[in-house]
């Protein structure tokens, strides 16, 4: 019985001798949600987590260091302030990058390795046929398929994938890899950080050291695209001053062998005409190939250096899940469910007194 106390308040010493009283119960319940939900969390597969830390050469933002030394020893004093420009992309959104189809689809063609050497196949098909699952996501595809089959992937992982028109089962792959790769990066320091997450301890290393590969690919042509274009420019002037220089000098060397003898003035000044030009040309040639030095070593300057601060290793022990833990919880759960069937009828006591004061 409830003892009234102060508005009927509820006195928990009766209320734990009902739970002593139930003992039996909780003897019952208890160790069976624990065994239960242990063997049922042993058919979840155990995933490992492999964490890879880099920092990216900053670009200075002063006044063009070796490479303004360069172009005035060139007397090129425009391009000076070559080294002014600042790193117009956030680090910041190198997270959205590595979630992006762009830089999934260039994980798809990596060679992985299972640990024990039965897996070896390209990222791409073990995502979609090596990959462990819990039986009942098992159940619930079949049954998704027997109802809505879907063609069967001919993409083999190898060609370049078209993220423009994915398919069903390729925009799941996309979305399972998006979840098991994270990247961080410190606002302080600028340091990079990259996990990735597989049911394969060597495969897990394997996609963090070729995440951090892309990444750092990605760091560099974005850097240096400018000044790759500008290269290819002045390597194309260049080739195209010099022949032009070659065919003025041909044409020049073959009218004065030709005319070695000759004195009229006409021939000389049409010589002269042809070694002008051919001087020309090969000024726009020189100032050419100046260039292309010069937009040789900003494209080095630009290139930058990545300092790796903790490189991929295949790690020893699972991350989770935590099936113990897991279990623990389940059975302290179970635990305040039994309680409150327990406590019903006190509840309902409750209930019925608070209903007739009001």
């Amino acid at each position: 019985m409830i003892e009234e106390k102060n508005n009927n308040e509820i006195v928990f010493t009766e209320l734990i001798r009902k739970i002593w009283k139930s003992k039996s119960l909780y003897l019952k319940v208890m160790p069976t949600v624990l065994v239960l939900s242990y063997l049922i969390i042993c058919f979840i597969p155990r995933y490992y987590v492999c964490t890879v830390a880099l920092a990216p050469e900053a670009i200075s933002s002063g006044g063009g260091g070796s490479l303004g030394s360069l172009a005035s020893s060139f007397g090129l004093g425009s391009i000076g302030k070559i080294g002014a420009s600042i790193d117009a992309i956030n680090a910041e959104i190198y997270p959205d990058l590595l979630k992006s189809n762009d830089f999934i689809a260039k994980l798809m063609p990596v060679k992985v390795e299972s640990k024990d050497g039965k897996i070896k196949c390209n990222y791409y098909t073990y995502r979609r046929d090596k990959q462990g699952a819990a039986f009942w996501n098992v159940v619930i595809g079949k049954v998704h398929e027997m109802f809505n089959p879907t063609p069967k992937d001919k993409y083999n992982g190898e060609e370049e994938i078209d993220v423009f028109s994915l398919t069903e089962q390729q925009s799941d792959i996309f979305k399972g890899v998006q979840a098991d790769i994270s990247c961080s990066v410190d606002k302080k320091t600028d340091v990079i950080t990259i996990t990735v997450t597989d049911q394969d301890p060597k495969i897990c290393a394997t996609m963090a050291n070729a995440t951090c590969r892309k990444l750092q690919d990605f760091i560099v042509g974005y850097r240096t695209h400018k000044a790759q274009i500008d290269y290819e420019y002045y390597k194309k002037l260049r080739a195209e001053s010099k022949a032009s220089y070659d065919q003025a000098r041909r044409k020049y060397a073959a009218y004065a062998d030709a005319n070695d003898d000759v004195t009229l003035l006409s021939v000389k000044s049409v010589i002269d005409d042809l070694e002008n030009e051919m001087q020309l040309k090969y000024n726009i040639y020189t100032s050419m190939n100046t260039q292309l030095q010069v937009a040789t070593a900003k494209l080095q300057e630009q290139t930058p250096a990545f300092t790796v601060i903790q490189s991929a290793t295949i790690p020893n022990k699972p991350a989770g899940p935590k099936r113990l833990m897991l279990a623990l919880t389940f059975m302290i759960l179970s635990f305040f469910v039994v309680t409150l069937f327990v406590w019903r009828d006190e509840f309902r006591k409750l209930d019925i007194v608070y209903l007739k004061k009001k």
